[in-house]
């Protein structure tokens, strides 16, 4: 497994990309994610999760970003989407993702890793739990944030 960036190339395969027909309210399509990281410029770490030659997924970082306002001083990194295709979940792709994200940021001196999630019956608490994300007790826009230690 392997990120890449995102280029001429392979972008409108990325554009394909889609989760299973019930988790389409749980996450943004791609074209949206990468809409979003045009305008986030610097702030979006967005790469494409390869297996071999096989795109299996999508993945997108914040990277020091004002958490609730564009003036606020609480500055915040984490994952921002995933989005691993349907035929290709329960393989470890998006563990794998966030494991690189998580390691991106603390390449770039980050203590913590958040994420938020619908917290609903079959959403990925469970799966952001297994992988050491744990409730703030914050919700933002109608989302739970979790975080994740990284030292």
């Amino acid at each position: 497994m392997e990120l890449r960036t995102i280029d001429p190339r392979n972008y409108e395969a990325a554009l394909e990309l889609s989760v299973r027909p019930d988790q389409a309210d749980l996450v943004a399509p791609v074209v949206k994610s990468l809409a979003e990281a045009y305008v986030y410029g610097e702030q979006a770490w967005p790469r494409l999760v390869y297996d071999d030659d096989q795109l299996v997924g999508f993945v997108m970082a914040f990277l020091d970003i004002p958490w609730t306002d564009p003036d606020d001083t609480d500055r915040r990194s984490g994952l921002w989407r995933l989005n691993i295709a349907a035929a290709q979940q329960g393989r470890g792709y998006g563990s794998f993702a966030v494991e690189a994200v998580c390691a991106e940021i603390r390449a770039r001196g980050g203590t913590e890793a958040y994420v938020t999630y619908h917290a609903r019956e079959g959403g990925p608490a469970a799966f952001y739990a297994k992988l050491g994300f744990r409730p703030t007790g914050e919700v933002v826009d109608g989302e739970t944030v979790a975080v994740r230690a990284l030292g």
